[in-house]
């Protein structure tokens, strides 16, 4: 199954990535969720960012908190609204959202 996850939020969820199983997993952090892709605690980056999966950013809500696709982590891609539909209709076959 190729599994789509938005991400919302920063310190809740990562538990939850642990346990998906899916052939192909993307996630796509929106909301606070964006924290992922751009804070670093420690020096180090989210542990989200370890897992085998296609990274995105809805590039709408990094600008809302300051941010820029400059500020991304390498492994991100940034997404705008109608990337994120394109996504939802041609590359993955069930959503969720944690």
């Amino acid at each position: 199954m190729k599994l789509g996850v938005f991400m919302s939020d920063f310190r809740t969820g990562s538990d939850i990535i642990d346990r998906l199983n899916a052939e192909k997993l993307g996630i796509i952090f929106v909301g606070n969720g964006i924290y992922h892709a751009t804070v670093k605690e420690n020096g180090k980056t989210s542990n989200v960012l370890d897992k085998s999966a296609t990274f995105y950013a809805l590039t709408e809500d990094l600008e809302s908190r300051g941010f820029s696709s400059a500020n991304l982590d390498s492994r991100v891609k940034p997404v705008t609204y109608s990337d994120v539909v394109d996504l939802i209709f041609n590359d993955y076959e069930k959503i969720i959202w944690i």
